[in-house]
Parts: structure tokens; C-alpha cells; sequence
């Protein structure tokens, strides 16, 4: 498995695997999918040194998925703090890659100058949230009732890890 920053080639694939969760009402607070066109500002918020989005590839360069480091709250006294999302293609869920993923993930965290980790995962998301937890991510907010999916009023949990060496 390997990482490489993603380029404006990726953004297709990136949202078509985005794409791939919306039906679910799991994963993401979208209701529809969204377009190319739509994430271009988010793509453009990345940069390799502090805040990167990887592609994640098997041995046979498959897109296996993909990693987003975002700012938290948009102010320079966060910067040391960044949410982390993980989404797989639909072939590679189950099969463990999220482990691996997130284990390198909190590894390569301080050379990107990041102390805090956060997860935003809705609450009936029971497979992220146990996955979380088990690196070590506690419950750091419960922002109950925050969403709607399909009338049903769903509950963001935000979980934190400090990674500070």
C-alpha cells in the first residue's frame, strides 16, 4: 500500500468514491452526490506539507482510496490541529485497509506539524467510530441532532486523538 499526493487527475476518482457513500447516509451529511466541479476550492486547500490529500494504491497502483488533513476551524491558533477523512473504493471496504490506513495516517501526522487529530463521524456509523477508537480516539464532542438524513435526526460525534510525540 502507498501514498501519493493526489493530483487534478485524481478529483474524478476521488468524488466518485465520495459518491459511492452518499446513498448510504452513513458516511457523509451530503444528500445528493456532488460534481467535479463542486470540490474544486476543497481540493485546492491541500497542499503536500501541512494539509495533503493522498491517494491511497495497492502494489498494482489500484486506488484503494483516498486521505483528506483539513484545517479545523479556519483560524492560525487550530493549525496544529486537523480533521482526518478517510473514505475507501467500494472493492477495498472490509478488508482491513482502513486499519492500515489510519495507522500510517497518525504516524505521518507530526512531520505535517499535527498535534491533534479529529474525526467527525455520525454516531450510527458504528464501523468508523469502533475503528477510531481503537487507535486511541476519545469522544472530544457529541453534537446531538444536528442532521437530518431522510427525516431521521442524526448525531455528529467528534472523536480527538493528541498524536504530539
Amino acid at each position: 500500500m502507498t501514498f501519493r499526493d493526489a493530483t487534478l487527475d485524481d478529483l474524478p476518482k476521488i468524488v466518485e468514491i465520495y459518491n459511492s457513500t452518499v446513498a448510504s447516509r452513513l458516511v457523509t451529511a451530503d444528500l445528493e452526490p456532488v460534481s467535479v466541479e463542486s470540490k474544486l476550492d476543497w481540493f485546492h486547500q491541500h497542499n503536500s506539507e501541512f494539509r495533503p490529500l493522498w491517494m491511497v494504491e495497492d502494489s498494482q497502483k489500484n486506488t484503494i482510496g483516498w486521505v483528506s488533513f483539513q484545517d479545523f476551524y479556519g483560524r492560525p491558533a487550530y493549525q496544529k490541529t486537523a480533521e482526518i477523512s478517510i473514505y475507501l473504493s467500494e472493492q477495498s471496504r472490509g478488508k482491513g485497509y482502513g486499519k492500515q490506513i489510519l495507522e500510517s495516517c497518525i504516524e505521518k501526522a507530526p512531520n505535517l506539524g499535527i498535534e491533534n487529530l479529529l474525526a467527525f463521524i455520525f454516531a450510527h456509523n458504528l464501523p468508523s467510530l469502533t475503528l477510531f477508537e481503537k487507535f486511541g480516539f476519545e469522544l472530544w464532542a457529541n453534537l446531538k441532532n444536528i442532521a437530518e438524513l431522510d427525516g431521521e435526526k442524526r448525531s455528529l460525534i467528534i472523536l480527538g486523538k493528541n498524536i504530539k510525540n
